[in-house]
């Protein structure tokens, strides 16, 4: 923006001067020349008396029969007419000039005003007109940039803040400070204004969630407790499985406004990959029907990472429980070890329909399982997931094999030691 509005204003200032120079040159020379033909019709008139008087035209400036005369000026003249004509004359005389003739008698008398100095000097003028204006140009463009470099900065410093909220920082603002007639500080006031409204909506949401989350684990423990006192039987079983149901929807409730308040911290150490998706596995209830592989590492025990393991554990068994319930077999988890880098991905692939467009363009979305292919659910899965990556500073990437099945890639931040243990 700051070199556009300076070439904007380059482009403004030279039109500007060249537009007073034409101006000033076409009026200044329209005056001369109207000046010049009063001067000489004057001077031919009273040459005119002089020579009925006196018969002579000394000292009028007038001259009889003048060689110089333009021809259509002296045609002019053959008719018993007077007039002025500009113009350098029949023999083309020492410049430019004002002729003013009229009959005499039987003759042509002729007056002729040099305009030469006037012309030369209204040229002067003009270019010092141009050259004032290519000064001003040269004072006024630094200010222009100065003033522009400042707007644009506070531009991309309020575009920045914007895209931060954008991307989840809530806390983030511009804090312009208020300026009157200046609406780049209303906008950032706008903009503040806006962050901290939907922060609020938000932490009352979150609130509202947990509260509700809160008071219904203790009636939910209650009667998951009164289901364990049901005789045996169809019944019985149902209503377990659907309390516990409940009761699991309850605590991925609570995790998820955990998440959204921003207090979870993770609590890294060093442990083995292999294993922890192991346990990740059997957590999902997929044990036996999930293939854990891990190409290029003659020992998969020795991949170890940085990480908080209670949570990578919950994001894999999350990711494979989702692959297990709402895709096909195979499901298998591959881990690669980058070994330039120490990078450590895991691969959560199955072979099922895939992950609609909406979760690829927007992401897992709370309450919103995607296409009905995939399945029902509450769809907090891969909401977790991806709050319990954040957590530990991990990224998801959600996408769709060529041939088919939904695939997600966790890429886990380097720690220390990471990657392939030596013995």
């Amino acid at each position: 923006m700051q070199w556009r509005i300076m070439g904007l204003v380059a482009a403004a200032t030279c039109v500007a001067v060249v537009v007073l120079v034409v101006l000033v040159d076409r009026a200044s020379r329209a005056f001369e020349l109207e000046q010049s033909r009063s001067i000489a019709m004057l001077t031919l008139d009273r040459a005119a008396v002089a020579y009925a008087r006196t018969g002579t035209v000394g000292g009028t400036g007038a001259e009889l029969d003048a060689p110089g005369v333009p021809g259509e000026l002296r045609a002019l003249v053959r008719q018993g007419r007077r007039g002025t004509q500009y113009g350098h004359g029949e023999t083309g005389g020492d410049g430019p000039a004002m002729w003013a003739a009229r009959p005499a008698a039987g003759r042509t008398l002729s007056v002729r005003l040099p305009l030469g100095p006037a012309l030369n000097d209204l040229d002067a003028f003009n270019k010092s007109v141009l050259r004032a204006g290519l000064l001003t140009a040269a004072v006024v463009l630094p200010l222009v940039g100065l003033v522009a470099r400042n707007m644009s900065r506070r531009l991309r410093s309020a575009a920045a803040t914007a895209q931060r909220i954008a991307a989840g920082d809530l806390d983030a603002r511009i804090s312009a400070r208020p300026r009157a007639f200046d609406e780049i500080s209303e906008i950032s006031g706008a903009v503040d204004s806006m962050a901290a409204s939907l922060q609020t909506r938000l932490r009352n949401e979150q609130r509202f969630t947990a509260d509700v989350a809160h008071e219904l684990r203790t009636p939910l423990m209650g009667l998951l407790t009164a289901a364990e006192l049901l005789p045996d039987g169809e019944a019985e079983r149902y209503v377990r499985n659907r309390v516990k149901a409940l009761c699991a929807l309850v605590e991925d409730l609570l995790e998820i406004s955990r998440l959204d308040a921003g207090v979870e911290r993770a609590d890294p150490r060093l442990c083995g990959l292999v294993a922890l998706i192991e346990e990740a596995v059997e957590r999902a209830g997929a044990g036996g029907e999930v293939a854990v592989l891990v190409p290029g590492v003659a020992d998969p025990a020795a991949v170890r990472v940085w990480t908080d393991p209670r949570r990578l554990e919950r994001i894999v068994a999350n990711l494979v429980g989702n692959a297990h319930r709402h895709g096909r077999a195979p499901v298998t988890v591959t881990v690669g070890v980058d070994a330039t880098t120490g990078v450590t991905t895991i691969s959560v692939r199955d072979r099922g329909p895939g992950f609609p467009p909406g979760l690829l363009d927007d992401g897992p979305q709370r309450f919103r399982t995607g296409a009905r292919e995939r399945g029902t659910g509450h769809g907090l899965g891969l909401t977790i997931a991806l709050g319990q990556a954040r957590a530990v500073g991990a990224t998801l990437a959600f996408g769709n094999a060529p041939d088919g099945g939904a695939v997600v890639v966790v890429r886990l931040p380097h720690g220390p030691a990471a990657g392939l243990a030596h013995g």
